[in-house]
């Protein structure tokens, strides 16, 4: 849920920031209501788009990867949504794309029920959005190869996600990290994997419609942005 400590009262303290330095604050505090703010007030969904692709902090994180490091689930449904926005922008100290970021904060997470669900939750909403498991960060290390060794669930998750571009026919690897193919090792295992990549594709296209209907409702009731 949105931090409750956003208050509209404390607009001002927004004052003279540009709309980068507001995203990357609605990115690091799960501001939706920040990020609806600017995105409005781009203009349109191209520059709006220029603008969420292009922000970056000081350290050379994108908003993803700002939002993914802190797991803030809102924001980054709410960036995925929206048109023309990159899944797997690598960062600049790292290398890591925004799945590599959300590995690292399910990493400082104390294990329980709770916190494996959110967990699952939020790897399972940017792979389907088409965050790329495979992908590497400087170090070689894949999104799986990154999570505890203790977090077998979340491994096997991860080896699933592999298994399910592999089997949509998918075998090229992107090479935006500038490293070389996904090792055959941390492939997955399609034999053993209890995901049907045509359910899968079904599931993917259901929410695709169902957000759609949603923001076609949300539109058609707001006037003007602010």
């Amino acid at each position: 849920m949105a931090d409750p400590r956003h208050q509209p009262e404390q607009d001002e303290e927004h004052e003279g920031a540009s709309p980068g330095e507001l995203l990357i604050e609605a990115a690091r505090r799960n501001n939706t209501g920040l990020l609806q703010e600017v995105i409005d007030k781009a203009g349109n969904a191209e520059k709006a788009a220029i603008l969420l692709n292009e922000t970056k902090s000081v350290l050379g994180n994108y908003i993803y990867h700002e939002a993914a490091l802190r797991g803030n689930y809102e924001v980054i449904d709410m960036l995925l949504d929206q048109e023309g926005f990159e899944c797997d922008p690598v960062n600049r100290m790292e290398g890591d794309t925004p799945l590599h970021s959300a590995v690292r904060y399910i990493n400082t997470l104390t294990r329980s029920p709770e916190a494996d669900e959110h967990a699952s939750d939020l790897i399972s909403m940017m792979c389907e959005a088409g965050n790329d498991p495979r992908l590497k960060n400087k170090a070689k290390l894949t999104p799986y190869q990154l999570t505890d060794p203790s977090n077998t669930k979340l491994r096997q998750q991860l080896m699933d996600a592999v298994d399910i571009m592999q089997n949509q026919g998918d075998y090229i690897i992107a090479e935006k990290a500038g490293e070389e193919e996904f090792d055959d090792d941390y492939a997955g295992s399609a034999s053993d994997s209890d995901f049907d990549p045509e359910e899968f594709k079904k599931e993917q296209a259901r929410r695709k419609e169902e957000k759609a209907k949603v923001k076609a409702g949300v539109n058609g009731g707001i006037g003007q942005a602010i």
